[in-house]
């Protein structure tokens, strides 16, 4: 079983940064690609950036793109969603997420295996 941890999320002044960390438990990270998705109160869950799994490609949201930057550092079983520029519309709850064994970036909820619990990211404005 594959548990992930987010953590770095927080309150912040728009205009501000943040740098979410996602840490993986177990063996699979390294085989799996990544993804950060996000739930706004009243919203459905939407995509944000994904990578492969050997950080050869990425895919970003239009509305986070230019802002937003994703990584991953395979030794450590851990991933990074970088944010800068905070808009007050960047406020949800950030969850990431893995697929087992998929090489390239998804967009789609469908294609992650493993979720986390999410960590709350506030901009005031």
């Amino acid at each position: 079983q594959v548990q992930l941890v987010e953590s770095g999320g927080g309150l912040v002044q728009a205009g501000g940064s943040l740098r979410l960390s996602c840490a993986a438990s177990g063996r699979t990270f390294s085989f799996s690609t990544m993804g950060w998705f996000r739930q706004a109160p009243g919203k459905e869950r939407e995509f944000v950036a994904a990578i492969s799994r050997s950080s050869g490609t990425t895919k970003y949201a239009d509305s986070v793109k230019g802002r937003f930057t994703i990584s991953r550092d395979n030794a450590k079983n851990t991933g990074y969603l970088q944010m800068n520029s905070l808009k007050p519309e960047d406020t949800a709850v950030y969850h990431c997420a893995i697929g087992i064994l998929r090489i390239g970036e998804s967009v789609y909820e469908s294609d992650y295996d493993y979720w986390g619990q999410g960590t709350q990211v506030t901009v005031s404005s």
